[in-house]
């Protein structure tokens, strides 16, 4: 783990350098007593480098918190893009929205509030480039089904948090969140509708893992 850490520092500092909106952002949420469980500087770079990867113009967050990887996602964005990040917890929204204003993304970001499988239909009139998930895992499956319906053919949806420390190969397991990542990679295996891949990933955030998939073109 100190191995770990001190790889993710060095490469910190040379791709993904202290930016000082970003840090006042992790300082609100830490501020308003908010979990530390955002992304690391060096995901939330990955997170950007996809979007524009796949030329995102309008991106779908589910679990806001204080809005770090919201930052990072609406930076990859041209100046009329859209982004939509859900939240939970009015508590956390409010954090999100002014660490989003003093990025200069409170024109391009919009934070909904309220579980996000009661607000997630209210957008089936809306496609979405990239879909990031990073929200309470027992109802990832949920999420990523509403992904699929709400992302364009070719567009990408990513899931974090999915290895859960390697607790993801145990079976037995009785954690409601174990279970619904093995549920959601059992979903995946049999969904025609997107091609993915899971990675697992160590760092500052201990030994973890993500999803990405490709939603594939539906049959004519």
């Amino acid at each position: 783990m100190d191995q770990w850490s001190a790889v993710d520092d060095y490469l910190t500092a040379l791709l993904a350098p202290e930016d000082p909106v970003l840090t006042a952002a992790v300082r609100a949420g830490d501020e308003a007593g908010l979990p530390r469980i955002n992304v690391s500087p060096l995901q939330g770079k990955l997170l950007h480098l996809l979007a524009r990867s796949v030329q995102a113009r309008r991106v779908l967050e589910v679990g806001t918190l204080a809005g770090y990887s919201t930052i990072w996602l609406g930076r990859a964005l041209p100046p009329d893009g859209r982004l939509v990040t859900l939240e939970s917890e009015p508590k956390h929204a409010e954090v999100a929205r002014a660490n989003l204003a003093r990025a200069g993304l409170d024109g391009i970001a919009e934070v909904r509030v309220g579980p996000a499988l009661e607000t997630l239909p209210q957008l089936t009139e809306e496609t979405f480039d990239l879909v990031f998930i990073d929200a309470d895992k027992p109802n990832i499956p949920d999420y990523f089904r509403w992904a699929l319906v709400l992302t364009r053919p070719g567009g990408l949806v990513i899931v974090d948090n999915v290895v859960r420390d390697g607790a993801v190969a145990d079976e037995h397991s009785t954690d409601p969140a174990v279970q619904g990542v093995r549920r959601f990679h059992e979903l995946l295996a049999s969904e025609p509708r997107a091609a993915a891949t899971t990675i697992q990933t160590v760092g500052v955030k201990g030994y973890d893992g993500f999803t990405l998939a490709v939603v594939l073109p539906t049959a004519d």
